[in-house]
């Protein structure tokens, strides 16, 4: 039987592992060109964040890198990456019925 203990211990191992450089034990987020995104809606920050409901702070901060999008965001921005105006278009009807 496998103790908190051992679960604990397997992952501060794994952490420990990830630092030096072995990134098999890790789940890696690859990163996301948050401007890319941005500029193939052909939309200004400004835009972007309105249209989608976002910060512009946000936006700035991803696309400077001063942040990082989280794991929500990171499926929001897929999902406009791949249907932009479907995308658009949800978020305006759910902001209509919230």
């Amino acid at each position: 039987m496998t103790t908190a203990f051992d679960k604990i211990a397997a992952g501060l191992a794994d952490a420990i592992a990830f630092v030096e450089g072995d990134e098999s034990r890790a789940r890696v987020a690859a990163p996301l060109d948050v401007k890319r995104i941005r500029t193939t809606t052909k939309k200004t920050q400004a835009q972007f964040a309105e249209s989608y409901h976002l910060p512009i702070g946000t936006i700035r901060d991803w696309e400077q890198n001063r942040r990082h999008p989280d794991a929500p965001a990171r499926v929001l921005l897929a999902m406009i990456a791949a249907e932009p105006d479907t995308v658009e278009r949800l978020v305006a009807k759910a902001a209509a019925h919230g």
